[in-house]
């Protein structure tokens, strides 16, 4: 065999090469532009929304029409702005769903199972702070929630979430008694809140 007749196989073999890469591209064009599948199941989802929101606006237009010196406007404003957002949701993701829209699949633990294990320390936190909120106090018990739910969760820089739980326990104990006028348990820090 020549030079020639090598170079001569060389070239058809590219060329097959080249004929068989663009039949696979033109093959693979159809199934990329094909349009997504619509889940109509989603739309369950959808009615549902849309039934709370209206069930939450009815519900909130019986109210009484008392107030109080310190709340001008009643307690209905807040239930009926929230069913109009709800059934507002309720039609925005109808109309996503019908365009074809749908959710995504979760990352890159969509198909692992479940994670019995996270749940159970999340219950267990939850647990701890509904039986030391009376005798700690919300920002000692709160602080602790948010704490051992962010450990729980994956975070281990133990002492930066553990200062952030501190002002996030403040804030929200504050942020209630200053803000909207309720007082949360100050349990063994009475007297120093």
């Amino acid at each position: 065999m020549t030079a020639a007749d090598r170079g001569d196989a060389a070239e058809a073999v590219e060329t097959e090469a080249d004929e068989a890469a663009a039949t696979e591209a033109v093959d693979a064009e159809p199934e990329a532009a094909a349009p997504p599948k619509r889940d109509l199941a989603q739309l369950w989802v959808c009615g549902f929304l849309a039934v709370l929101g209206v069930l939450v606006i009815v519900d909130a237009s019986r109210l009484g029409g008392f107030s109080a010196s310190n709340d001008p406007i009643g307690p209905k404003p807040i239930p009926i702005i929230l069913g109009v957002l709800l059934f507002a949701v309720a039609a925005f993701y109808a109309l996503n769903v019908l365009r074809g829209g749908h959710g995504e699949d979760g990352g890159s633990g969509a198909n692992e199972k479940f994670d019995l294990k996270t749940v159970g320390l999340l219950c267990a936190v939850f647990i701890a702070n509904a039986l030391l909120i009376d005798w700690l106090g919300w920002v000692i018990s709160g602080s602790l929630l948010f704490w051992g739910a962010a450990i729980v969760l994956g975070s281990r820089r133990y002492f930066l979430t553990l200062a952030a739980a501190v002002v996030l326990g403040l804030a929200t104990f504050y942020g209630f008694a200053i803000g909207l006028g309720l007082g949360l348990p100050a349990g063994v820090l009475q007297g120093i809140l």
